[in-house]
């Protein structure tokens, strides 16, 4: 991966992943240029070339010498958006972040509409709540009703275009596709949320990187999220009780063998199968209970490096800047 060197600090950085995308840059470019320039905000466009193989690293290149705003990040292979979002916000200088495809889906025009609630203090991240009619309406529907019924987050649209501060991202685990479960983490970390409606437009060119296959892998993924976010620090409460109820219906079953053998004279093989399984399988969850007890205390420790390593960097950058 190639990674442009830190310079001067800025207030916006657009973030955008790139896959094959080399007919749309060009015209996303100038629309960023007439869209951002007349802003009181200082902005920057971060574009990642996520493995393409239609030429968009060319194009990228002739488009830097044109618009000095442009910074470009290379990823030698496909990584992902998740792993594109986190390489360009390693490269990135601004303290507001917006996430922005270069589909031409989504108009620059509609970025200041996104910063703005940031800009002024009244939010921490902005998503876009898609307007007019799009592919995958039911699926992204679904999704987003699950997410609210999951997790309570008070936004309509959380798979769109959005804005946040930094630190948003601090808190995003280093995973594949859990880009798309930004909302709700920052939503966990108590970020300020709100929404902005943005207007879909149909692709000029290329293709979507979405199909049907990715749907049983975002079910799975929202259910671990839902599980890290609800049990993640405390894990022994989730293992702890599965392992004690099992426990407690295996220690019911013996006493009812006892009785069963002991006061009536009658073997059950069976039965006794089953006190056994509860028993270990109880006992094992408990097991897995204090193991992950240990792993979240390390991740805790972890985490709280990161952000002590994050607050440092910016009063480095602070005190080079001044």
């Amino acid at each position: 991966m190639n990674v442009p060197a830190v310079a001067e600090q800025v207030d916006v950085s657009i973030l955008v992943p790139a896959k094959d995308e080399a007919p749309n840059l060009p015209t996303f470019l100038a629309q960023c240029r007439d869209a951002l320039e007349p802003q009181a905000w200082s902005f920057e466009v971060v574009v990642v070339d996520d493995g393409s193989r239609d030429g968009t690293d060319h194009v990228l290149d002739e488009l830097r010498h044109e618009y000095p705003f442009l910074r470009v990040v290379t990823h030698r292979r496909q990584c992902g958006i998740a792993d594109a979002l986190r390489s360009a916000s390693d490269a990135a200088r601004g303290d507001i972040f917006v996430f922005y495809p270069a589909d031409l889906q989504y108009l620059p025009a509609e970025i200041p509409t996104l910063v703005e609630p940031i800009v002024n203090g009244e939010a921490d991240m902005v998503t876009g709540t898609k307007q007019g009619r799009y592919e995958k309406a039911f699926v992204s529907n679904l999704y987003n009703r699950l997410c609210r019924a999951l997790f309570g987050v008070p936004v309509t649209d959380l798979n769109s275009v959005k804005a946040y501060r930094r630190e948003v991202m601090h808190g995003v685990p280093l995973r594949p596709d859990w880009h798309r479960f930004m909302v709700v983490i920052a939503a966990a970390d108590g970020f300020r949320l709100t929404s902005r409606p943005v207007q879909l437009h149909p692709r000029h060119a290329g293709v979507s990187k979405f199909n049907w296959k990715r749907i049983p892998v975002g079910v799975l993924d929202l259910a671990s999220v839902w599980f890290q976010l609800r049990f993640g620090r405390k894990p022994l409460l989730f293992f702890g009780v599965a392992g004690a109820a099992l426990f407690f219906i295996g220690f019911l079953g013996g006493v009812a063998a006892l009785i069963i053998r002991f006061g009536f004279g009658v073997g059950f093989r069976p039965l006794i199968n089953l006190i056994e399984t509860m028993v270990i399988s109880g006992i094992a969850l408990f097991g897995f209970g204090f193991v992950g007890e240990m792993i979240a205390g390390m991740r805790e420790d972890i985490q709280g490096m990161r952000q002590e390593l994050a607050r440092l960097s910016t009063q480095s950058q602070d005190s080079e800047t001044d």
